[in-house]
Parts: structure tokens; C-alpha cells; sequence
């Protein structure tokens, strides 16, 4: 029976990436979303993987999405906490409502899905948590306080959480992806792009979504159980951790 493996934020972007290639490594896939209904939609039309719709920042709706996965989709082996959300401003500008609305989603999210995962994992002796961070979590980034302090927080809740798998069979990772094709640096000027982004590259070209989707399969394997505890850091050289 195949493996169930959980995505959120896996409708879209990054996430439809890796949701797509676990599927084609053999997975069942869920997929979580958080809005938009009509992009769900057509995800699901398109590759038959099942979205669910729920907040990651609210415990209570990961507790009960996550029952419905299961008992539709099988037990949740794989984690992938992909959802994350954006609300830049320079910290003189940012509000409790900026800081909170990220920390909830790229943070808390962490604990309130993989808190609902764990104790099956344990039991069963086996489970993948893989969180996908940022390079801006790693080097800081301005006017992301809130965003760099959130995807630095995922990589030591990962660190220390691996530590308590281990023995149970479950192993805990992070990616830490660079400046990936995406909508969100499609819409970045053309100017931007080739005369600050591109040349502060060493490879000299973004990554592609699915580049950072083959790192997520395989940390999902059987093949990566020595691996745990540690940050795949996947952006072209810009920053070496």
C-alpha cells in the first residue's frame, strides 16, 4: 500500500511541485490550500491529487483536516509543511498584525500540523517531516523580520525535533530553498531581476519549483533514513550555510 503523504500549501507554486512529484513517486498525496478555491479546483482536475481546505495557523482545523485525510487518504507518513505567507515592511513600519499573521502561518503552522502527525508517527515507527524554509532564514533578509525570524524558527524547531524522532524511525528535515520561478518572482522587475538578483547568483539563473520538489522525494525515502536533523540548502550558491 502506497504511502499517504501530506502537502500544505501543496496546490500551488512550490508546493503543486512537490505534490505532483510525490505522486509520481508513488504516493497518495494530499494537498492543503487555503483560499482559493478555484486554483484547488483546477489542481485536483488536473492531477487527481485531493485538496483540503484549512488554516495551518489554526490548531483546531489542522486536528480535524487531518482526520478527514486520514480516514479518506490512509495514515500520514509524510509531512511536507510548505504553506508560508509574506507581509514585508521595514520594522519601523510593520504591525502586530504583519508579525503575527506570518509567525502563525510559517511558524506555529509547523507545530500545529506535525503535533497532529507525531504520535501516529511514533507508533508506527516511521514518518518524514520535511519543512520548507528559506534562504532569508538563514542569512535574514530586509524588511522581513517577521518572515526570516519565522523560516529561522522552522530550522530549530527541525534541529531540535529530529532529535526526538530518531529513535522512533521518524526523521525531521528542512530545505532551504534561494529565489525559485515562481509567481511571486515572475512579478519582480525585469531591471531588478538582471541587474541585482541574477548577478548575486553564482549559478546564474533562479531555480525551478521542481528542482526543489526532487529534494523533498528524496528526503521522503526510505533511502534518507540516516539523514535527520539537517538543512538542504537549494539556492545556486547565493548563500552558503
Amino acid at each position: 500500500m502506497a504511502r499517504t503523504a501530506l502537502v500544505t500549501g501543496g496546490s500551488r507554486g512550490i508546493g503543486a511541485a512537490i505534490s505532483k512529484a510525490l505522486k509520481e513517486a508513488g504516493y497518495t498525496v494530499a494537498a492543503t490550500y487555503a483560499g482559493n478555491e478555484e486554483k484547488a479546483k483546477a489542481f485536483t482536475d488536473e492531477t487527481g491529487i485531493r485538496t483540503y481546505r484549512w488554516d495551518v495557523a489554526d490548531y483546531e482545523a489542522c486536528k480535524a483536516g487531518i482526520a478527514r485525510v486520514e480516514a479518506e487518504c490512509g495514515p500520514v507518513e509524510v509531512l511536507v509543511n510548505n504553506a508560508g505567507i509574506t507581509r514585508d515592511a521595514p520594522f519601523h513600519r510593520m504591525t502586530p498584525d504583519h508579525w503575527n499573521a506570518v509567525i502563525g502561518t510559517n511558524l506555529t503552522g509547523l507545530f500545529n500540523m506535525t503535533h497532529n502527525v507525531w504520535g501516529g508517527m511514533r507508533e508506527r515507527k516511521f514518518g518524514r517531516v520535511i519543512s520548507i524554509s528559506s534562504i532569508n532564514g538563514q542569512k535574514g533578509q530586509f524588511g522581513q523580520a517577521n518572515y526570516s525570524a519565522a523560516k529561522a524558527g522552522d530550522i530549530g524547531f527541525s534541529k531540535a525535533l529530529a532529535q526526538e524522532g530518531a529513535r522512533a524511525g521518524i526523521t525531521v528535515n528542512v530545505i532551504a530553498p534561494g529565489y525559485i520561478n515562481t509567481e511571486m518572482v515572475q512579478a519582480v522587475p525585469e531591471k531588478v531581476m538582471n541587474e541585482v538578483i541574477l548577478p548575486a547568483i553564482p549559478v546564474g539563473r533562479v531555480g525551478e519549483p521542481e528542482e526543489i520538489a526532487r529534494c523533498v522525494v528524496f528526503l521522503a525515502s526510505e533511502e534518507s533514513g540516516f539523514i535527520t536533523g539537517a538543512t538542504l540548502t537549494a539556492n545556486g550558491g547565493q548563500y552558503l550555510a
